[in-house]
């Protein structure tokens, strides 16, 4: 850690580092030159220039499904990949240690590069660590940004904590408690900080992110500083954004395994949810009173994951709070999620039979529900509309032209093209996700040769908020009708992303207690968040990961009937994923924690 938190350099306060952003604006501070002969004065000394060292931080956040290799990390019950080279298999096996050298570059630490500017080769580990070093510099020079209004010096300052906070709780939710930098360490000085444990770290992070959302606004485009790249604000931090990452920070710290590491106790910390609900709260309020972000239409639903657009429309909507630095686009897409022979690779994920069980009913209610009306020999009809925008089934409509010939519509039976060509095996499932791509998004319509097609996987979106309102709420204050004083109950809460999506309120059956309220807490945050990289974070935190039912990844074997309807189904076991109490945690890198004796491993590596 310490050779990683050295690693910002004098030279990176240059302002055209501020190119990094996704905007790619061409005004103003967006587009300084770079020059050799910027010192510290001057990269400080007014906004512009420290804005253009600021904007470097914008970068250093990792967007997993650009990361090299296209890391896979979907790392629960979700998907099962043909091959074995994606972060998924030595998961699946228990082998933690990957994460620092088996293509993944999510987290990244050998091979890994350390400087945000490096493309596609970038990892939580380092540049989290990097991230935070050169918020701790930017804040350590706020003396000297003389020549700015206070508007700006408080743009600047709100932006460097909230990065010192978001890179600590993207470390923290892999990693555990860790020392909290909130200094500019020398060379020289000796590595001795304390690890904390993670309560003790949350709230030091929480620290940095209140103090970040009382200081930055509620609209760039609202500010004169803003002005300057008036319509290229959407991607910075807002004050609402910042308050949905407190909120964050916090509920992870009272979920049972923070809970655990911290006090030993394996439950939900009531204090810290009820500060997490106060958190949420203020989104709500500020998104209701200004309509700064709101849930975005069911009719562009799919707007919030993918666009197809000649003037390359960012994803999100009007719901996406946060979204990675670097476009997503053009073939990688077919890597992960499409159909092998609609791009340009055979490589795919599978979605799990296990995990589709998810997906209720239009009615409302889970398929387990004696009422719900599902139908084992028609699985796949009158479920959840979020299904047809998320799962692909056999004979769905994967390719608009007819230049596909017979990849037009997806033949995911057994031995179906999609699912087995000759011995070679496709898709493991009998499922795909086409959450990120809609039947244009292939090398027959073209569009993904082409700059219209763009993806990008939401980092924070107002559903999240809401579903982590609700949860914060019922463990904070005890019941699916509580509330934080002033704002909507828990129950509430869930309805309003249900009811976006065209499904029905929960049924009155399942608000009646706390655990069943909280069991469709759980099932809604697999539908509408699913393929998002939230579920590892989710089973884990809540201490469901090492159950049976969420090890068990399953395919489900089928031939096609004559109406086209799945017969002869099976469902049967892919592969149990290996997961003991160790892998609660991710094992820190040994050349690290062996820097001195008081930072430690996690448990069991």
């Amino acid at each position: 850690m310490k050779k990683l938190i050295h690693k910002v350099k004098r030279g990176f306060v240059f302002a055209f580092l501020a190119l990094v952003l996704i905007l790619g604006s061409c005004t103003d501070y967006l587009n300084q030159a770079p020059e050799a002969s910027v010192n510290e004065k001057d990269a400080f000394k007014d906004f512009i220039s420290f804005q253009g060292f600021t904007e470097e931080l914008y970068s250093c956040i990792v967007d997993p499904f650009t990361a090299k290799y296209q890391s896979q990390y979907d790392l629960a019950d979700e998907t099962l990949s043909n091959v074995t080279w994606l972060l998924g298999k030595p998961m699946d096996d228990g082998n933690y240690w990957a994460w620092q050298n088996y293509n993944s570059f999510l987290w990244g630490y050998r091979g890994a590069v350390t400087t945000p500017t490096s493309g596609l080769d970038k990892g939580i580990w380092t540049l989290a660590w990097y991230g935070i070093r050169k918020a701790n510099l930017g804040l350590a020079n706020m003396d000297k940004l003389v020549n700015a209004t206070q508007e700006e010096k408080d743009l600047i300052k709100g932006q460097l904590l909230f990065f010192r906070g978001y890179f600590y709780l993207d470390l923290m939710k892999n990693w555990g408690g860790l020392p909290y930098v909130d200094k500019v360490l020398s060379p020289t000085d000796k590595m001795k900080l304390p690890r904390l444990n993670y309560r003790e770290t949350a709230l030091k992070a929480a620290g940095d992110l209140e103090q970040a959302a009382q200081l930055l606004p509620l609209k760039w485009d609202g500010t004169e500083a803003g002005k300057r790249t008036l319509g290229n604000n959407r991607q910075r931090i807002s004050k609402a954004t910042a308050y949905a990452f407190l909120g964050k920070d916090l509920l992870y710290a009272a979920s049972p395994l923070m809970n655990r590491e911290s006090t030993g106790k394996a439950g939900y910390d009531v204090d810290l949810c009820k500060k997490a609900a106060e958190a949420f709260s203020k989104v709500i309020g500020l998104c209701n009173e200004t309509g700064v972000y709101s849930l975005q239409p069911w009719s562009a639903y799919t707007d919030m994951f993918f666009t197809v657009s000649p003037d390359r429309i960012v994803p999100g909507g009007s719901e996406v709070m946060m979204n990675p630095p670097v476009y997503s686009f053009s073939s990688s897409t077919g890597l992960i999620f499409s159909v092998g022979a609609l791009a340009y690779t055979n490589t795919q994920l599978g979605v799990t039979q296990n995990y589709v069980q998810n997906w209720g009913m239009a009615n409302g209610l889970p398929i387990t529900d004696p009422a719900s009306g599902y139908n084992p020999a028609d699985p796949w009809s009158n479920r959840d509309p979020r299904f047809y925008k998320t799962i692909v089934v056999d004979g769905n409509q994967i390719a608009s032209t007819t230049a596909a010939g017979p990849n037009r519509f997806a033949q995911l039976y057994t031995n179906g093209i999609h699912r087995k060509v000759g011995s070679t095996l496709l898709n493991l499932t009998g499922y795909l996700t086409n959450k990120y791509w809609g039947i244009t998004c292939n090398r027959f319509d073209n569009v993904l040769a082409s700059t219209r097609y763009q993806y990008l996987p939401p980092l924070m979106r107002l559903s999240d908020v809401y579903l982590m309102y609700a949860e914060a709420v019922l463990q904070g204050y005890g019941t699916a009708q509580s509330s934080f004083p002033g704002s909507i109950s828990a129950e509430a809460a869930v309805n309003k992303v249900r009811n976006r999506a065209t499904v029905p309120n929960l049924d009155p059956k399942f608000t009646t207690s706390k655990d069943a309220f909280m069991g469709q807490i759980i099932l809604e945050r697999a539908v509408e968040l699913s393929f998002e990289g939230l579920r590892w974070y989710d089973l884990r935190r809540w201490m469901l990961a090492g159950q049976t039912k969420y090890k068990v990844k399953t395919a489900i074997d089928f031939d096609r009937g004559p109406d086209g309807k799945p017969v002869n189904m099976k469902e049967r076991v892919l592969t149990v994923r290996v997961f003991d109490e160790k892998h609660y945690w991710l094992p820190l890198p040994v050349d690290q924690v062996t820097l001195y004796p008081e930072f430690g491993q996690n448990p069991g590596w």
